[in-house]
């Protein structure tokens, strides 16, 4: 068994059981960001073995301050599966998850394929039929987040479950880098963020992927949904925590742990 194929069958064994591994950098110093993403896509592979389906991609670190704690200088990226997709306004349950947190963020909606590597946000614009507040939860199969950049990309960029709300909003009808967003954890709000924090704006983040993508020669696909990152920092969840962003003009989207 390759190093390749031994990671990607910890990460999932550590999914399974919900029992967090050592990280990926410690058990190999030498583990390098191509060497994860090799890594993910043998999770991915084994997932789609199993009879899941790539529904879209996320971005993660499209903030300045979480590329600065984790001493890098551009953002990550990852899976969606058909199996991560919960309904807005519904529970998830606490036991499908280990050490969730949760973000918000914009998701694109795309009409049109993009292919980089020389996409524009004008093409990323072209190409999204519709945008929308999204939760993004993400976890760590890794034990306490002790994580750096490579073992957060070969967890598939620490995703795990994502919420869909609001009502489709083109494009054009909002101005994403000017957009107000509020977390709401339980009543109270806890976060507050604008679309400026990705990467600018959301739709540079899109561009972002569509680049960075054909390094493996993969295609953003019409139809798939794209997180383009988070507007604020990740907040812990707990069982029986209820969650709900709103994002001005694109509506708002909730979740609640149950336990």
């Amino acid at each position: 068994m390759s190093s390749t194929e031994s990671f990607a069958k910890q990460l999932l064994q550590a999914e399974k059981d919900r029992v967090g591994t050592a990280a990926l950098t410690d058990q190999s110093a030498s583990f390098t960001t191509e060497d994860a993403y090799a890594v993910q896509l043998e999770v991915i592979k084994q997932k789609l073995a199993q009879g899941q389906t790539i529904v879209g991609k996320k971005i993660g670190l499209t903030s300045l301050a979480m590329q600065k704690l984790l001493g890098v200088d551009e953002p990550d990226y990852g899976h969606l599966l058909d199996g991560m997709v919960v309904e807005n306004g519904s529970e998830l349950s606490y036991q499908r998850v280990m050490q969730p947190k949760v973000e918000a963020e914009v998701a694109f909606v795309l009409k049109k394929n993009l292919k980089g590597p020389h996409v524009t946000p004008l093409d990323v614009i072209q190409a999204t039929d519709y945008v929308l507040p999204s939760l993004e939860i993400v976890d760590s199969r890794v034990k306490d987040w002790k994580i750096k950049l490579p073992d957060t990309i070969a967890d598939n960029a620490s995703s795990s479950h994502y919420v869909l709300g609001g009502k489709p909003v083109a494009i054009d009808q909002v101005d994403l880098a000017l957009a107000g967003m509020v977390l709401i954890k339980n009543g109270e709000i806890i976060n507050t963020g604008v679309g400026a924090a990705a990467l600018g704006n959301p739709i540079n983040c899109v561009a972002w992927l569509a680049n960075k993508l054909s390094e493996f020669d993969i295609t953003l696909k019409a139809g798939e949904v794209i997180l383009s990152g988070a507007l604020s920092a990740a907040v812990e969840a707990k069982p029986g925590d209820v969650f709900t962003a709103k994002i001005a003009h694109l509506g708002e989207v909730s979740v609640r742990f149950s336990s």
